[in-house]
Parts: C-alpha cells; sequence; structure tokens
C-alpha cells in the first residue's frame, strides 16, 4: 500500500514518523497562504526551502515537475485573470493588463505551487498507509481514517469489478464511445455502485461479529521521539522566519 506518488528512497525524510511531517506541510502550507501576495521574495524563499526538503529526500525535479502539471487549470485561470480584472491598468508590450489581476495570477500560482509541490514531497516520503496511521496518530477523527482505510483497502477490488463488467460489455459486443451511448456507462457505474454497497455491508456484519465497536484496532502505538519532531519543525520555523522577515520589511 505505497502509493502510486510514492518513492521509495533511502533518506532523513523518508526515515521521519508520519504525524510530523503532516504536521509540518500544514503549517508551512498555513504559512504560506496568509503571506500577502507582494512579499514576492518571500515565495523564493519558500520555494528555496522545498527545494533543500527535495535534495534530502532524494525526490528528483523532474518527477515532481511532471506531477505539478495537476494544478494546470488553475494557471490558466491566472492567466486570464490580467486581462480580466478591474481597477489600475499598467500597458506591457502593447496589452493593457490590470494590475490587481497580475498579483491575484502571482498570488494564485504562487501559493497554488508551492502547496502542490509541498504535497507531493509529503506523498513521495511517505506509504498511503503510514499518512493514515500519521492522521490516527494526530487525533483525525476515527471515521475519516476509517474510510480511507477502506477505499485503500477496496480500491483495487472495485477496479477489478469495472474492468471485469467492461470485458463482459466488449464481449457482448457494445463499446460505448459517443455521449448518446452514455446510458451504458450510467448502468455499469450503478451496477458498480450495488456491487460495493453490498460488499461493504458483509465486510461491516463481518467485523461486528468479530467484536468491531466503531474504531480500528491500533496497529502501532509508538510514538515519534521528541528529536523527530524538533527536526520536522525545521521547516515551518525556517518558514515562518522568511514571513516574519518579510513583513517586518
Amino acid at each position: 500500500m505505497g502509493g502510486a506518488l510514492f518513492l521509495e528512497r533511502v533518506s532523513p525524510v523518508h526515515r521521519l514518523a508520519p504525524e510530523v511531517k503532516i504536521a509540518a506541510v500544514l503549517l508551512f502550507t498555513i504559512i504560506v497562504v496568509i503571506t500577502p501576495r507582494t512579499e514576492f521574495w518571500a515565495f523564493g524563499g519558500y520555494a528555496l526551502l522545498l527545494a533543500i526538503v527535495a535534495v534530502a529526500a532524494r525526490v528528483p525535479a523532474l518527477w515532481l515537475a511532471k506531477r505539478a502539471t495537476i494544478e494546470l487549470p488553475f494557471v490558466l485561470l491566472a492567466i486570464a485573470l490580467p486581462f480580466a480584472g478591474q481597477g489600475e491598468r499598467v500597458d506591457w508590450l502593447g496589452l493593457s493588463l490590470s494590475l490587481d489581476g497580475i498579483h491575484g495570477a502571482w498570488n494564485i500560482f504562487a501559493k497554488g505551487t508551492l502547496g502542490v509541490v509541498a504535497s507531493l514531497l509529503l506523498a513521495a516520503t511517505t506509504t498511503m498507509r503510514d499518512l493514515i496511521l500519521g492522521l490516527d496518530r494526530l487525533r483525525c477523527p476515527a471515521v475519516f481514517t476509517q474510510i480511507a482505510t477502506f477505499m485503500l483497502r477496496y480500491l483495487d477490488v472495485l477496479a477489478d469489478d469495472a474492468r471485469r463488467m467492461r470485458i463482459a460489455r466488449l464481449a457482448r459486443g457494445y463499446d460505448p464511445r459517443f455521449l448518446w451511448q452514455v446510458k451504458a456507462f450510467a448502468v455499469s457505474v450503478g451496477a458498480l455502485f450495488l456491487r460495493a454497497y453490498e460488499r461493504g455491508e458483509r465486510v461491516y456484519l463481518a467485523m461486528v461479529s468479530r467484536g468491531y465497536t466503531g474504531r480500528l484496532p491500533r496497529t502501532s502505538e509508538n510514538r515519534a521521539p521528541m528529536s523527530q519532531w524538533v527536526t520536522a519543525a525545521a521547516l515551518p520555523v525556517a518558514t515562518a522566519g522568511i514571513a516574519l522577515i518579510a513583513g517586518l520589511g
């Protein structure tokens, strides 16, 4: 249960407990979000901190760049803001651009990119199982962690069900590809939902018969040592220092 984004590496970041990495990334993201958009050099400092973490975690820059393209829709939206924004305007290469729109575009691009890269670094250095374990240790609501656990456990099962249903449909000579043939796809999704619901009921009854009381048993009670908390705190502390200096400047 490593996850599609997990990179098997031997690094100091990989060895950190999941809860300390989750807390560090969360605090880093909060500080980035509340940083005023006009503090341009502060965002450069944040990017440098993430670059240092990536090097320490042995995560290739190209790997990060490819997966960071998930934010492209937001980047396209940001590109449109300077043209559609209101308020004071400036001329650049014969184009009339909104100053507020330029700042808004920069705000979306800078903060969005930093958040995406930080999340990718967390996913690259922590397995999905450890992420859920870390959330549980951070006292995340039990309902959330249990749903996530079962989702990961049965995702492959559902994908296999969907694959078999598609093969059965193709074997009967029906392969819907157009909008007016969407009914077959909708029927397949409905059947898959019913199968998943029935399987969930059976799993729940089996768990109750084995003593399930509403909370999964803890697989490990080991807590992260203080040294790991101190190590992980270096990222949010350095981020807060940059934000403080930017604010004073």
